[in-house]
């Protein structure tokens, strides 16, 4: 990486540019109070030591970034997270000890406040459904742009969900080839339901807009999260990301 002209390199030697994927608010998830001159505190996380500190390097010439550590094992960044208390962890998926997706699982389960951004140069299909389930908050192409990777950790910061093109095209490709689809499961009006609670509606909002009682919402919502044997709005949300339920927009 030349450290020169980050901002026209992508995050490896080559990498190419691509249109930051659209954002979908995080239903139901207030971002914490932050001072609008506060730096997002970030914690670089990948078994390659050259990659990360070449997207270190890039990112910490940001006036809105801090760099205030580096891991490069699962082992490890659980230490750091710790010791460190970065807001986000930018998270490879491929590295030892363990790997990236379970180091994000227990993340989420001690330290539920640090929010992920998984990292990837391997956008295979049977990785789309294991970074959502992981609880990530979103994945960027290593191939991606500097800009686009800013986007996402701007998004994810804000409470939001962000995807690169690629890994969004991917987990639909993934649900059309394998038909396996369990909101097929799903009645018509409880699709809908999961639109509007995947697009940040509240109860009230969605009963006005179908012309239904809060209650009938609410059960339709609870037959939708006991269908899915998912039970937050978050799960929910991530669901109809990956499934293509929402609109993207």
């Amino acid at each position: 990486m030349s450290p020169g002209s980050p901002e026209k390199a992508g995050l490896l030697p080559g990498a190419r540019a691509a249109a930051p994927f659209p954002l979908l608010a995080e239903a139901g998830k207030a971002p914490p109070a932050r001072s609008a001159t506060a730096r997002l505190r970030l914690l670089m996380v990948d078994d390659h030591p050259v990659v990360r500190r070449g997207i270190g390097v890039c990112l910490a010439r940001r006036p809105r970034f801090e760099i205030v550590g580096e891991a490069g094992d699962g082992e490890e960044a659980l230490r750091k997270v710790k010791e460190l208390a970065p807001d986000i962890v930018l998270m490879d998926i491929e590295m030892p000890r363990p790997d990236g997706l379970e180091t994000t699982r227990i993340l989420r389960r001690e330290q539920p406040a640090v929010k992920v951004l998984m990292l990837t140069m391997h956008l295979g299909p049977d990785y789309v459904r294991r970074i959502l389930q992981s609880g990530a908050r979103g994945c960027v192409s290593k191939m991606a742009s500097l800009e686009e990777l800013e986007a996402a950790i701007e998004a994810v910061d804000a409470g939001e969900l962000f995807f690169s093109p690629e890994v969004a095209r991917l987990a639909l490709n993934q649900m059309v080839q394998t038909g396996d689809d369990a909101s097929a499961e799903l009645t018509e009006r409880e699709r809908e339901v999961l639109t509007l609670i995947a697009g940040g509606q509240s109860n009230k909002e969605m009963a006005g807009q179908l012309g239904v009682g809060v209650r009938t919402i609410e059960t339709h919502r609870e037959r939708i999260m006991e269908k899915l044997d998912i039970h937050t709005v978050a799960g929910l949300t991530k669901y109809a990301v990956a499934k293509g339920l929402v609109g993207l927009q």
